[in-house]
């Protein structure tokens, strides 16, 4: 490491991600995806250790991560058939041991989950929102309120990548039928029984607990803006035209056509996206935070609230209403975001100087 361009380590920490045997031999600073995020943390005198986990090695990594002061986790909630069902534990253990952990598992369950949409429902970002907390209750609730109140999204609880996640409307003149369209890419939509939607629904109370309903938002096609957090501060912004839930072209799902546009990345002084960094500083996080009982210092490193456009209001302005929180691994990220994350560091880890 270069001593001139970097100051002396004062602390230690470890990015966690998931990865096979031979990732975890061969992990370094330089052919992490988190490249700038070692750099970042190096600058700031902080360092840095990949720290590759898979559930076959699980005690390696337990070892690696009580050596550090703290662990940053980027660690999906489903990737390939897997979950983080061995991996909160750990973590869990991990930090009553002494390494501070972001985001911590019980953060995670507080606001990154689907939930957090009905638990704050009564914010500014909020939208007509409910929570099935049975299978039993999601069959008795949900066809009269589909019928009553026009096309809805459900969510399974946790996931990422459009797993769980469904708009859902009802077939004309066929009470009993609906047509549903998965958020996964190269999905199509599909007719099919009321009744046999919910079934297929069931399994998403085992992982998840309970199944989150929005209204569905019209204007979906103009793409969602993904504000990006460290602690409660903006640290920047990503627009995409996404293609998720929106009717595939005649092309077919999987053509270029039906392929979400780039994410353009902003800083957080982009001049678009003030009204909502307001909105997000000084009023909505506070009010989350509030709401979920959870203190500055357990806020997430990194952390983003992903927005659809909402109805214009009197004066013809943009709302926005959020469709998740992502907390358990928050990447790709802007260019500011990583100096950012290593304020967000020093800052935690000072205390424990």
């Amino acid at each position: 490491m270069d001593t001139e361009r970097h100051p002396p380590f004062r602390h230690s920490v470890a990015i966690l991600s998931r990865g096979d045997a031979s990732a975890r031999r061969d992990a370094t600073a330089q052919n992490s995806r988190f490249v700038r995020v070692f750099e970042a943390l190096a600058a700031a005198g902080i360092e840095a250790q990949p720290a590759i986990y898979d559930e076959a090695f699980a005690d390696a990594v337990r070892d690696q991560l009580l050596g550090v002061e703290g662990v940053l986790v980027w660690v999906d909630p489903i990737h390939q058939g897997k979950t983080r069902a061995a991996l909160d534990p750990l973590l869990r253990e991990v930090a009553a041991r002494g390494p501070w952990v972001s985001a911590h598992p019980d953060i995670i369950l507080k606001m990154g989950v689907k939930e957090v949409l009905y638990r704050t429902r009564h914010l500014g970002w909020g939208c007509d929102t409910h929570r099935y907390d049975s299978a039993a209750a999601f069959r008795a609730e949900f066809p009269r309120r589909l019928r009553a109140d026009g096309p809805r999204v459900l969510k399974q609880n946790r996931g990422n990548g459009g797993q769980g996640v469904w708009k859902v409307e009802t077939v004309p003149e066929a009470s009993t039928m609906v047509r549903v369209l998965h958020a996964q890419r190269g999905s199509t939509f599909e007719d099919m029984p009321l009744e046999a939607f919910i079934d297929r629904c069931e399994r998403y109370f085992g992982w998840g607990g309970c199944i989150i309903d929005q209204a569905f938002q019209p204007r979906l096609p103009e793409g969602m803006i993904r504000c990006y957090m460290s602690g409660s501060k903006v640290a920047g912004f990503g627009h995409q035209l996404i293609k998720a839930l929106v009717p595939p072209p005649p092309e077919g799902p999987d053509s270029p056509e039906a392929q979400p546009g780039p994410r353009i990345m902003h800083g957080p002084d982009a001049s678009s996206f003030q009204a909502l960094r307001r909105r997000m500083e000084d009023e909505w996080t506070p009010q989350m935070m509030a709401t979920l009982e959870i203190e500055e210092a357990s806020m997430p490193v990194i952390w983003d609230a992903d927005f659809l456009y909402g109805p214009r209001d009197a004066i013809g302005a943009d709302t926005y209403v959020l469709c998740e929180i992502n907390a358990s691994s928050c990447f790709a990220i802007p260019d500011q975001a990583p100096a950012a994350i290593a304020r967000a560091v020093v800052g935690r880890l000072r205390p424990r100087s």
